[in-house]
């Protein structure tokens, strides 16, 4: 399947936070973790950090598969609507043009029965195209105005509706092609998550409860990271009011957004985002229900007034980039090089995100994957 996504450069910097490189080669397979029992002592098998790493990279290769997914299932419903608006055009197109005909053929029988004319206008009738004869022959010179209009509209609907019907053909084959893209990411996406899995169920008991241990141990680091953001970013806006006081004298705040329309519409993202805390990642999904993690980004936005891209990579040029120590309330963090993930970001160096398969919208820090998993920020419109 040909990819859909913007090509970006690996190892640049965005708005001052810096890309990480692509891993260079794949971690231990599935086949390593299924060795039996029988195994030579010799053999290697994977360490706990080694599969945690692997699992992870299923999901985020399923997410961005995800967002291929998102991006050709919302192809495939424009195209669909366009493919059956034109089939419509078609139909009206086909019926005037039966009515036109329906005209011409009175005027034939007419004329039979006259004896005016019957054999050039038998002769119009039978050819290919009305201007095909019209270019052989004088039968225009000898038609009323009448039958000359009706002539014109006759050609006129002709070359409409065949025009229409290769644009809906064309429009017919291209909903194909996308159709069986959206099959292809589907698959992925089933195959990622079915390889996760099958590495979790080989675990133990124990060698999963030490795969809990590592992840709490992430999680207060990256607790402990957003504590450090969330002081960073007070002593800045405190250093901001300070400057601004003795310039121009007491205010009560001069944050960027304290009173803004921003301020107001990101407030409202947050509410309806906050509602949402508890309900399932589900890939592809975008409410009401559960959510993807752009789903759910566009939803809590959308609830605020602005319409989102559905995919994460064209929510990213969403807005206005800014530095991860200007973030506010609201603003739009990515993630990974290929910006597969997206969170909400709510302050304090937290967020609002719907995090991965098995899992469920849920608050935490931005530094949940590490500070080099960090892309971008970007403040919606």
């Amino acid at each position: 399947m040909a990819s859909h996504r913007k090509s970006r450069p690996v190892g640049t910097r965005v708005a001052g936070i810096r890309t990480p490189a692509l891993a260079t080669a794949a971690l231990t397979s599935v086949a390593l973790l299924s060795q039996s029992a029988n195994a030579a002592p010799g053999d290697d098998k994977p360490s706990l950090e080694e599969v945690e790493k692997k699992v992870d990279d299923l999901y985020r290769q399923a997410e961005s598969a995800t967002d291929t997914y998102n991006a050709a299932k919302e192809r495939t419903a424009k195209q669909r609507k366009q493919v059956e608006t034109l089939l419509d055009d078609v139909a009206q197109r086909t019926q005037k043009l039966n009515e036109a005909r329906g005209e011409l053929g009175s005027f034939a029988a007419a004329q039979y029965r006259t004896g005016a004319a019957a054999p050039d206008t038998a002769t119009f009738l039978l050819a290919d195209t009305p201007q095909d004869y019209f270019d052989q022959t004088q039968l225009m010179g000898r038609l009323t105005s009448r039958q000359k209009g009706a002539v014109d509209d006759y050609v006129s609907e002709q070359s409409a509706t065949m025009k229409k019907r290769q644009e809906a053909s064309q429009s017919l084959r291209t909903l194909t092609d996308t159709q069986s893209d959206l099959r292809t990411a589907k698959a992925t996406v089933q195959k990622k998550l079915a390889d996760a899995r099958e590495l979790l169920s080989e675990l133990t008991a124990q060698e999963k409860a030490r795969l809990a241990a590592i992840e709490k141990r992430k999680q207060q680091e990256a607790a402990r990271r957003a504590a450090e953001l969330a002081r960073q970013q007070a002593a800045a806006e405190k250093a901001a009011q300070e400057a601004a006081q003795k310039v121009t004298g007491p205010q009560e705040s001069t944050s960027p957004a304290a009173d803004s329309s921003y301020a107001t519409r990101a407030a409202k993202a947050l509410a309806f985002a906050r509602a949402q805390i508890g309900k399932p990642y589900v890939w592809g999904a975008t409410g009401p229900d559960s959510y993807d993690c752009s789903g759910l980004t566009q939803a809590a936005w959308k609830a605020a007034g602005v319409d989102l891209p559905r995919v994460t990579y064209d929510q990213a040029d969403a807005g206005t980039a800014v530095s991860l120590a200007d973030a506010q309330p609201g603003d739009l963090v990515f993630f990974y090089d290929d910006i597969s993930h997206v969170g909400l970001y709510i302050g304090h160096g937290m967020m609002i995100h719907a995090p991965k398969p098995g899992a469920y919208v849920r608050e935490e820090s931005i530094y949940y994957d590490g500070e080099s998993g960090i892309h971008s920020v970007v403040r919606p419109a």
